[in-house]
């Protein structure tokens, strides 16, 4: 069961917010967490996104994915409308940051993102959202708008007591890098892009 460890204000580009430490032990150093917008109000329905962790995209900029302009653009989004960012510790679709490393390299020989992972005889996703919904729950959020491209995130929600009022699109706009793989993730996850 997890609990909060830990919860600190952060003043960030985007505005002020508060960032709680979920983890089952005290002594975790790779906690989840939910990062939460100053004017969020938990009574009302509370925009959330489901964010899974990339260090190539959001600290070392990486073109080969979005994830970064994604967070980026969603801590934006909360500061000017009230949310909660759920981050989750699953680089990589949960294969880690060093099978992340080899499935880019099978990139570079011509493989697509999912080949590169089942090649590496790994999942083509092995996310869980179980833990962003557990959060919810310990934050006591009962309604929300999912920031969203993902149908398994939609998912998720069914059967979890927790509303989902509306999905709200987060679609950045492709690269000279990353199109064929923001292509894939529409052709094969059948996540919901409408610019590629």
């Amino acid at each position: 069961m997890m609990k909060i460890q830990a919860q600190s204000n952060i003043p960030t580009d985007f505005g002020m917010f508060s960032m709680y430490a979920f983890s089952e032990e005290a002594s975790d150093w790779n906690p989840h967490f939910a990062v939460v917008a100053e004017n969020t109000d938990f009574n009302e329905t509370v925009n959330v996104r489901f964010h899974s962790e990339c260090i190539t995209g959001e600290i070392f900029h990486s073109k080969k994915c979005e994830c970064g302009q994604q967070l980026d653009a969603a801590m934006k989004f909360m500061a000017e409308n009230g949310g909660v960012i759920i981050y989750l510790r699953q680089e990589g679709r949960n294969i880690g940051i060093i099978n992340k490393l080899k499935a880019y390299a099978l990139q570079e020989k011509g493989f697509d993102t999912v080949e590169a992972n089942l090649k590496l005889g790994l999942p083509a996703d092995g996310r869980n959202f179980d833990i962003a919904v557990e959060i919810l729950k310990i934050l006591k959020i009962q309604k929300i708008n999912l920031l969203t491209n993902n149908p398994d995130k939609l998912k998720s929600l069914e059967n979890t007591g927790i509303i989902l009022d509306r999905r709200l699109p987060l679609e950045i706009d492709s690269n000279e890098v990353n199109e064929s793989y923001l292509v894939k993730k529409k052709d094969y996850f059948g996540h919901l892009l409408e610019k590629v």
